[in-house]
């Protein structure tokens, strides 16, 4: 399972994707951030599922380990946006 430390800062950039551009509020943060937690979480969209959207569309494109690394590459980018 991939690991998250819930920042949010993936929803703060969802502006920086034309996957996610459909959340975005206008000012690229995803319209159902809440704090640092998705208000929808239980029912958000499969591509903010890390771990299903590996099973549906990657698993034959790469190995779980390199996905969640570049997931997690991503993550630490977007820390660093904001600093």
């Amino acid at each position: 399972m991939f690991s998250c430390d819930r920042c949010g800062e993936c929803c703060r950039h969802v502006n920086l994707s034309q996957l996610y551009c459909g959340l975005d509020r206008g000012d690229g943060i995803c319209r159902y951030l809440q704090g640092n937690l998705c208000s929808i979480y239980e029912t958000r969209p499969l591509l903010c599922r890390v771990d299903e959207s590996y099973e549906l569309f990657f698993k034959d494109k790469m190995k779980r380990e390199d996905y969640y690394n570049r997931n997690k590459r991503m993550c630490e980018k977007f820390k660093k946006y904001n600093r």
